[in-house]
C-alpha cells in the first residue's frame, strides 16, 4: 500500500492511521463523520475528520484516482476554482480501489441541495452563470474537463453571486492549449448533462415553470461562447481609437477576473488593424489578500471586495464625524471592532451553526440598504443587522441555504 500526499505534509499524518485495508463503506473509526450527500455520486464516498481539518476521501479504481490526483493538483497551481487535493492511496491488499483524498469545500452546496429549498426554483440563471465561467477558465488554462455536468460542481454563495468549482476530476485532461474540437467536445457533452439535470429537478417541481432545461442548456453553451469571444476574439480598431480601444477591452476583462498576458496589434497589407490578446485567469485572491492584510480575515473574493468596500464608507464616515485623517490600517481595524463584529454578535448562537460569517454579513448589509432606502435615512448597521436577524435569518433557521436566497431581486444601484 502506497500513500501519495501534498505538502504541507502534517496534514496527512493524521489519516495514516485510517483502517486503509478495509472497504471505504465498512469504516468504523471514529474519525468518520456523517454528511448528509445530496449530489449524487458513481462512488463511495465517506468524510473524515483529523487533525483541524475535513476531508473527503474517495474509493475508484487505480488509474482514475491517480489521473484526478494529478489534474487537481494542477489546477490548484493554476488558480482555477477546485477542490483541494491532499493525496491518494494505491496498490491497497486485496486489489482494492484506490482513495482519492481531498479537503472538504467548507459552505459548498451541490445544485441539488440548491435547488432544494422552494426559494432555489429562482436560481438557475445564478447556476448557469457560475458554471459558464469555471468551464471558461478551465479551458482557458488548458484543461478539458470531460464531463461537466452540475453533478459535478460545488456552489458556494458569494457576496450575492455563486462561485463555481470543480469537484470531479476523474476525466479531466491537461494540455498546453485546447483546439476547437476539445472545447466542442466539453461544450456537447455540458449541453446533454445540464439539460438532463435541469429536465429531472424540473420533474421534482424543483425548477422554475417557465425555465426550459433545453433552452437553459442551450443557452449555456451561448453565453460561453460569448464570454470566450470576449476573452480570446480578435478586435479590428480604427487608428485613432487604438489607445481608447485597447484600455476598455483590458478593463473589461479585468471586471470579469481575467489578466491579460500580452497585447498585440496586427496591421495587414490593407492598412487595417487587429487587436488580439493572450488572456489568462486572473492571479486569484488581490482582494481576499488585502482584506486579510488590513482585518485579519479570511473570507472569498467577492466577499472581500464587498467588505473592503463598507471598510471605505466607515473611514469615510469616521473621518467626517471626528474632523481628522483616518489611516487605512486604523479604519479597518476600528471596522471590524466597532461594525463587523457586532453586527454578527447580533445573530444568536442557536443561528449561527453553519453559517458564513462573510456571508452573512453581505446579506446584512444589503438588508440595511434596502431598510434605508424605505426610511429614507440611514439606520445604522446595527439596527439593519437586528431587522436581519428577526425578519430573515430566523425564518430560515436550520436552513443555511436559505441566506442567500431570501435576498430579494431588485439590484442595487452602482455608488
Amino acid at each position: 500500500m502506497r500513500f501519495l500526499f501534498t505538502p504541507p505534509a502534517e496534514a496527512a499524518t493524521d489519516l495514516l492511521t485510517l483502517p486503509w485495508a478495509d472497504p471505504l463503506e465498512r469504516w468504523q473509526d471514529e474519525r468518520v463523520i456523517e454528511i448528509p450527500q445530496t449530489g449524487r455520486t458513481r462512488h463511495v464516498v465517506r468524510f473524515v475528520a483529523a487533525g483541524d481539518g475535513l476531508f473527503a476521501l474517495k474509493e475508484l479504481p487505480e488509474p482514475r484516482a491517480r489521473r484526478e490526483y494529478r489534474v487537481l493538483r494542477r489546477l490548484r497551481e493554476l488558480g482555477v476554482p477546485a477542490v483541494g487535493v491532499l493525496g491518494v492511496v494505491v496498490d491497497r491488499p486485496a486489489d482494492r480501489e484506490a482513495v482519492l483524498v481531498s479537503r472538504f469545500l467548507e459552505h459548498s452546496m451541490s445544485f441539488l441541495a440548491l435547488f432544494a429549498d422552494p426559494r432555489g426554483v429562482h436560481l438557475t440563471r445564478r447556476v448557469m452563470d457560475a458554471q459558464v465561467e469555471l468551464l471558461v477558465r478551465l479551458h482557458l488554462a488548458g484543461v478539458v474537463w470531460g464531463d461537466c455536468s452540475l453533478a459535478n460542481t460545488l456552489f458556494r454563495s458569494d457576496a450575492g453571486t455563486l462561485a463555481a468549482y470543480l469537484v470531479d476530476a476523474e476525466t479531466g485532461e491537461v494540455h498546453e492549449r485546447l483546439s476547437q474540437e476539445q472545447r466542442d467536445h466539453d461544450l456537447e457533452v455540458a449541453y446533454g448533462r445540464v439539460t438532463e439535470e435541469l429536465t429531472d429537478l424540473r420533474a421534482r417541481g424543483a425548477l422554475a415553470a417557465d425555465v426550459d432545461p433545453a433552452l437553459a442548456a442551450a443557452d449555456l453553451v451561448a453565453r460561453y461562447e460569448q464570454l470566450w469571444a470576449e476573452l480570446t476574439g480578435e478586435e479590428v480598431l480604427p487608428r485613432d481609437q487604438q489607445r481608447l480601444r485597447i484600455g476598455a477591452r483590458i478593463r473589461r476583462l479585468q471586471e470579469l477576473g481575467f489578466e491579460v498576458g500580452e497585447v498585440e496589434v496586427v496591421e495587414d497589407p490593407a492598412g487595417v488593424s487587429r487587436l488580439r490578446l493572450t488572456t489568462r485567469v486572473a492571479e486569484p485572491g488581490d482582494n481576499r489578500r488585502q482584506l486579510f492584510t488590513a482585518t485579519g480575515l479570511d473570507v472569498q473574493e467577492n466577499q472581500a471586495r464587498r467588505l473592503l468596500a463598507d471598510i471605505a464608507c466607515h473611514r469615510s464616515r469616521l473621518e467626517r464625524e471626528e474632523q481628522c485623517h483616518v489611516p487605512d490600517a486604523v479604519a479597518a481595524l476600528r471596522w471590524r471592532a466597532e461594525v463587523y463584529e457586532p453586527a454578527l454578535a447580533e445573530v444568536p448562537p442557536s443561528l449561527r451553526s453553519g453559517l458564513d460569517d462573510a456571508e452573512v454579513f453581505h446579506e446584512m448589509l444589503e438588508h440595511g440598504w434596502r431598510l434605508s432606502e424605505a426610511a429614507g435615512r440611514d439606520v445604522g448597521p446595527v439596527a439593519a443587522a437586528r431587522d436581519y436577524v428577526d425578519s430573515v435569518l430566523a425564518t430560515a433557521a436550520g436552513d443555511p441555504v436559505a441566506p442567500a436566497l431570501l435576498r430579494t431581486a431588485r439590484p442595487r444601484p452602482a455608488p
